[in-house]
């Protein structure tokens, strides 16, 4: 059950790792939600900035996503 309390734990942080990227978050949406039909890699700039923001928020709480 230790697994399960650390998965819990981990979950929990969630919520501050994303309000640390709402700026990336908002481009992305912008992007995805601007474009009528999104295909593959047409807002993959914006993904990858939100992507790096996600890992570096969590990087630095010391959990994982």
């Amino acid at each position: 059950m230790e697994a399960v309390k650390k998965a819990k734990e981990r979950f929990a942080k969630y919520p501050v790792v994303f309000a640390k990227c709402s700026k990336q978050a908002t481009l992305y949406a912008r992007c995805v939600l601007l474009n009528e039909d999104v295909k593959k890699s047409e807002c993959e700039k914006e993904f990858v900035e939100f992507k790096s923001c996600l890992q570096s928020a969590a990087k630095g709480l010391k959990t994982r996503l």
